[in-house]
């Protein structure tokens, strides 16, 4: 999209199209106005506009069918509906021909430019996923399953990163696919063909975490048998991956720092120094900079390694990948149990959807494994799904911390009570809008909006 898009009024009421048209000019957008459907034909014709903005009883053209001629010959876009016909079967087609939203007269100011600025942020947004856009025929990418939008910048990270030497710093909550983002990193940059060693700073005791890590001689200390290489070692030419960074002791980041500014060590017991080749990719379920305002983690290494960071969402906040992750992991563990499985119900959906799944992808996970090893086969139902976890939803602990810890922004809880009833109705989003009586344009532009808040990884306002 331009920098200033191009927004096309068609409205046949002089005094009515310069009011919207003084509206608008507080949008950054160039608009025109145009009082019929022929001229609006004429002028798409000329210069597509990037937003049209539709009166539908014009005087030689229903709006409806100016849709479908733009369709026809190829020239349709986005629409926002303005007129006077309130009726649901109005609605209805008009969502229904592609209307963004559907707006009824008399429209107030601050409600018409509202629509339009968000209908705008919706199409740069897509502007720039496109640019951002990669093919998955699977739904995945090395190693991850996920086509949503916010899953779709993690990929051009991944592979702006990739292209680079620059350290890594991955940030993500437990379950969220740090180890595989930095596995993607290696295996999409130059060093793809050279080892990667992962090393996790939570998991190896604090006394054998600088051998871990440099190596030893023999006689280093006792049970030093041998000589002994160390991850910095062994990692030579390609990756060195610390996963839980921030567990690291303030001895050994001192140590670390050192090698990250010279790359030179001396292995546990040596004198001599050696140097190393590696490219460092970090990770923690921590806010690095909280645990350096704490004192927990040395400032200086921080901005060393924090070069390229990378935030990787929590499940709930890409939930369009929810069904498309529960149905990789069925068909996955189907095929090593020897099992024959067919897929969800519409109600065991509903209910993955609707849960906020604290655990991440590691819990989706091994709920479906779960499911497979204790079911034989068939459709998943409801009533298959775990009830220790699912019924998380509505039997918290009698933690406080727990209770706080549940505790969803009213926007999620929302969008989990639409799509779970979205899900009950077999997709029909009229229908699901009928149950929960709010229009069925309520919902589609509450969805666009979760779509837009999932990519910029904020929370709607």
């Amino acid at each position: 999209m331009n920098a200033r898009p191009l927004v096309l009024l068609v409205e046949d009421e002089v005094l009515l199209g310069r009011a919207y048209m003084a509206f608008l000019s507080r949008l950054p957008c160039e608009t025109a106005h145009v009082a019929s459907a022929n001229e609006a034909l004429e002028f798409i014709a000329r210069r597509p506009p990037d937003l049209l903005i539709l009166d539908l009883l014009l005087p030689d053209m229903h709006g409806l069918e100016l849709m479908r001629a733009l369709h026809e010959r190829d020239q349709s876009c986005p629409t926002i509906v303005v007129t006077v016909e309130n009726t649901a079967e109005v609605a209805v087609n008009a969502m229904q021909a592609g209307a963004l939203d559907y707006l009824l007269k008399p429209v107030a100011p601050e409600r018409l430019t509202t629509t339009v600025r968000n209908a705008l942020e919706g199409l740069n947004l897509k502007a720039r996923l496109h640019d951002y856009e990669i093919v998955l025929p699977d739904g995945g990418y090395e190693g991850f399953i996920g086509a949503s939008p916010v899953m779709r910048v993690i990929y051009r990270l991944i592979g702006n990163a990739a292209a680079s030497d620059a350290s890594v710093f991955i940030t993500g909550e437990s379950g969220t696919g740090k180890d595989v983002c930095a596995e993607a990193i290696h295996n999409r940059g130059r060093r793809a063909g050279k080892p990667l060693i992962a090393i996790n700073c939570a998991a190896i005791p604090r006394e054998l975490m600088e051998s871990e890590l440099f190596g030893h001689l023999r006689g280093a200390f006792t049970g030093a048998d041998r000589n002994r290489d160390g991850a910095i070692t062994l990692a030579n030419g390609g990756t060195l991956f610390f996963d839980e960074i921030c567990e690291l002791n303030l001895d050994l980041q001192a140590k670390l720092l050192r090698f990250v500014e010279s790359r030179a060590y001396k292995p546990v017991g040596g004198s001599q120094e050696l140097a190393s080749d590696v490219r460092i990719i970090c990770a923690t379920n921590r806010d690095p900079l909280e645990e350096v305002h704490a004192g927990r983690f040395r400032e200086d290494l921080y901005y060393r390694l924090y070069v390229v960071p990378i935030a990787l969402p929590p499940l709930h906040a890409r939930q369009e990948d929810i069904l498309l992750l529960a149905r990789h992991f069925l068909e996955l563990f189907a095929q090593e149990e020897g099992k024959d499985f067919d897929g969800f119900s519409a109600h065991a959906e509903a209910e993955l959807l609707a849960y906020p799944w604290p655990g991440n992808v590691r819990q989706l996970q091994n709920v479906i494994r779960r499911i497979v090893v204790m079911q034989e086969g068939g459709t998943v139902a409801a009533l298959m799904l775990p009830a220790a976890t699912m019924g998380q939803i509505t039997q918290p602990s009698d933690n406080g911390a727990s209770h706080a810890a549940q505790i969803r922004p009213l926007w999620e809880q929302e969008r989990a009570i639409i799509e779970r009833t979205i899900a009950l109705c077999g997709g029909n989003v009229i229908e699901a809008a009928s149950r929960l009586d709010i229009s069925d344009s309520t919902i589609y532009r509450k969805r666009a909006k979760w779509r837009a808040v999932g990519s910029k990884s904020a929370v709607p306002g």
